[in-house]
């Protein structure tokens, strides 16, 4: 999720376009900018890591195929720096790509057959889950989960694991959200599939367990022999407290 200390300039939800298809970019820099928006476009890999990285945006807009350095390698170089969500576009649309894009870091995917309402909405809901308002804090408290040295924040979306505060994507912090409001139950893929659903991603049934998959290694749990996150074969994943005796 994008940092809460990155300062934005007033009144603008900032867009950044990495794609080479110029007319596309033209085509939503008109539609996003009446609706508010501040948009930015570059137009091959390279260049596109400087700029995602070297200035603050609420959204990325990131194309698949790119001159210089795909979209996948964009998205590795943006994820070594910032947790800034990106919107992935890709013309093929296949599963693989969705999956392999998800398991780098992406926050959602689009097949370049969208339609602009159908970006518009995309774009507003992962910006609306990675910009927490600063008047949560103050209720932060009250609605705190904790399992063992994990401690989990709903309102402010934050989550810390000992002293270390862990950068979640927005998907993976719903998850972990939705298995610690569960803790010590089992939680089927559909379930978190019908929970996160609500929050407008785009969902299926690998990209779960892709999810969990990384959110796993974030926690620093062993699969083999996992401390938080318990796999029941043919059931679903079951969030456990590893200070307790099972």
């Amino acid at each position: 999720m994008q940092k809460s200390e990155t300062e934005f300039p007033a009144g603008k939800t900032r867009v950044l376009i990495i794609d080479d298809d110029r007319k596309l970019c033209r085509l939503l820099k008109s539609y996003l900018e009446p609706l508010g928006y501040e948009v930015a476009a570059v137009h091959n890999g390279p260049d596109g890591v400087a700029a995602a990285t070297g200035d603050p945006w609420h959204a990325v807009i990131l194309d698949v195929m790119l001159p210089g350095l795909d979209g996948f390698g964009v998205l590795q170089e943006i994820r070594r720096k910032s947790e800034v969500p990106v919107l992935m576009l890709t013309a093929r649309g296949d599963e693989a790509d969705r999956i392999v894009g998800l398991e780098i870091g992406a926050d959602d995917y689009l097949p370049k057959t969208f339609s602009t309402r159908e970006l518009l909405a995309r774009l507003r809901a992962v910006v609306r889950r990675s910009v927490r308002p600063a008047s949560d804090a103050a209720t932060a408290a009250g609605t705190e989960i904790v399992i063992g040295q994990l401690r989990v924040h709903p309102d402010t979306r934050a989550a810390i694991l000992g002293d270390q505060v862990l950068e979640l994507t927005p998907v993976e912090f719903d998850l972990l959200v939705a298995l610690a409001r569960a803790k010590g139950r089992v939680k089927t893929r559909e379930q978190l599939i019908d929970e996160i659903r609500d929050r407008d991603y785009d969902v299926f049934d690998r990209s779960i367990d892709v999810h969990i998959s990384s959110l796993r290694k974030k926690l620093g749990d062993d699969p083999k022999e996992p401390r938080y996150i318990r796999t029941l074969r043919s059931a679903g994943y079951m969030l456990i407290n590893p200070d307790a005796s099972l």
